[in-house]
């Protein structure tokens, strides 16, 4: 895809030609009949329906996605239980995300998501399980020959400290995107702005912000300077629950293009679209860039 050493979130940034990320995954799933299972959420839809997976993908490549997502956001060793049915997982999800690129010229990220839910503020793990739950999912996700891993939706910052630190010391490839809430801090309450700063000096290719409202990110926005580092995101277009199996999407493509007009002039390195998203949503990004 590109030459080693190469960061393509950079030369977005230069040509000012933000780079398009997907869209939802699992909340997509949702929407045609396929119900999250415990701890392993859609997991499962890679073995059942794996032609659902390269259905989505190759959808969201046409919308005008460069990068496209592993649906690995729970193949995660606490996750599913067991090591080895870990690595299995993630390389059965990797096959399909390629199986669905062919030889199109588009990355594919490897999704490495919190240990455990993306919204659970007090949580039951120790630094010990954390840190191997971690480095294991990273280590199965680039030795499938992701072309990086996409940390998302991270909120805590003792799993963003282990995140950086295997990853920097192992020269793996990563973006981290955190996850935040109205304070415009990171669940474990540190400011947002303390962590971009820790992130981005742990030699990231970029760091991210996603799963928040519209009006969260504007108010982020406003307090956050991003001129001098690789800065995307991806915004959540659900109305109420993450979780609810009714999936209300509250911003319509061309509401969420509208969103994403406001920040073109800041430059992003990628844009994208989380929860409640779709294709749709994705092919008004690209409009709007290519406009």
């Amino acid at each position: 895809m590109s030459s080693p050493g190469t960061n393509i979130f950079s030369i977005a940034k230069k040509y000012k030609n933000p780079l398009i990320l997907d869209g939802a995954m699992g909340s997509l799933l949702q929407q045609e009949g396929f119900p999250g299972k415990d701890s392993s959420w859609m997991t499962y839809v890679n073995t059942e329906s794996p032609e659902t997976i390269i259905s989505i993908h190759e959808e969201y490549m046409n919308a005008g996605a460069s990068i496209i997502t592993t649906n690995t956001f729970r193949t995660n060793p606490l996750a599913l239980g067991d090591i080895s049915l870990s690595k299995d997982e993630v390389k059965k999800a990797v096959s399909l995300a390629k199986q669905a690129v062919k030889n199109e010229k588009i990355y594919i990220a490897g999704s490495n998501a919190p240990a455990e839910d993306c919204y659970q503020k007090e949580r039951t793990l120790n630094y010990n399980e954390l840190q191997k739950n971690h480095t294991y999912h990273i280590d199965f996700l680039i030795h499938s020959n992701v072309d990086f891993i996409l940390n998302e939706t991270q909120s805590h910052l003792d799993e963003i400290r282990i995140i950086c630190e295997h990853c920097f010391a192992n020269s793996i490839p990563y973006v981290v995107s955190l996850y935040i809430d109205e304070n415009l801090n990171i669940l474990s309450g540190e400011k947002v702005e303390d962590v971009v700063e820790f992130v981005w000096k742990q030699d990231a290719l970029a760091v991210g912000i996603n799963c928040i409202s519209a009006e969260v990110f504007s108010k982020l926005m406003k307090n956050l300077n991003t001129e001098n580092i690789n800065f995307g995101f991806y915004l959540n277009s659900l109305e109420g629950s993450n979780k609810d199996s009714n999936i209300i999407c509250s911003l319509s493509p061309s509401e969420y293009g509208k969103t994403v007009r406001n920040y073109l002039n800041l430059k992003p390195s990628f844009i994208g679209a989380c929860c409640g998203s779709s294709p749709e949503h994705i092919k008004e990004i690209k409009k709007i860039i290519d406009g």
